[in-house]
């Protein structure tokens, strides 16, 4: 059964939006106007799965992996894996991304975290409230609850 015939299953298990994404990735389906969308869904999804990947991987300061990462050091080697340039601070990061209210948050945006006006750290967000995040020395890639409400949301394009 090609993908085609398999959308009408899929958009009623999984929803419309994410059934469109699942055809035009695995390249069955043509939408007009959705390619850029579907492409910008489908790298997102991808620097989900890798930076969940990373899982355990220690916290160091400046690293940009494969094995050890600081915050912005796993976005950026994820985004990369997913075939998208990033700048390596959190900041910066934050400065390339499309901006978004937390109500139009998709699994794969970036979380910036942020005292004031100064974004201090950056995760990957996984759905229901949580990211995967390179937290701090001592620490791990771990997937986490988000922890306050001074976040703002991006989308990388």
């Amino acid at each position: 059964m090609s993908a085609l015939n398999r959308v009408p299953s899929l958009m009623a298990r999984a929803g419309t939006a994410s059934a469109l994404t699942l055809a035009a990735v695995g390249g069955s389906l043509v939408v007009p106007g959705a390619a850029s969308e579907a492409a910008a869904a489908s790298s997102a999804t991808k620097a989900l799965q890798v930076a969940a990947a990373k899982k355990g991987a220690p916290y160091r300061w400046g690293a940009t992996g494969p094995s050890r990462f600081d915050c912005s050091g796993l976005t950026l080697y994820s985004y990369k894996k997913a075939g998208k340039q990033l700048p390596r601070t959190a900041a910066q990061q934050y400065n390339k991304t499309r901006k978004i209210s937390a109500s139009s948050r998709k699994a794969g945006d970036l979380v910036f975290f942020h005292s004031g006006q100064n974004v201090y750290h950056v995760g990957i967000y996984a759905g229901q409230n949580k990211i995967w995040h390179a937290p701090k020395t001592g620490d791990v890639v771990r997937l986490q609850k988000i922890w306050t409400r001074s976040v703002w949301y991006g989308r990388v394009g």
